[in-house]
């Protein structure tokens, strides 16, 4: 196992944050791409929330087009 980073202070910006949780979705994140120890824990469960509410959306919608056809 890798040894863990040191914090360098600087914080993630929420769009950072969206981009980690849009990859972590599908399973696919690099720890050196987005490291946890920057990410804001209230950017972190907004954009879990956000990510989610658009996965239900879209599962919604492709259900309505299903049934529609």
């Amino acid at each position: 196992m890798a040894p863990l980073k040191h914090d360098d202070g600087r914080q993630a910006s929420f769009a950072t944050t969206m981009k980690a949780v849009f990859w972590s979705f599908f399973g696919v994140r690099k720890r050196s791409a987005h490291d946890a120890a920057n990410l804001k824990p209230l950017h972190l469960v907004i954009a879990a929330l956000i990510g989610v509410a658009l996965f239900i959306g879209l599962l919604i919608m492709l259900v309505k087009i299903a049934l529609a056809h």
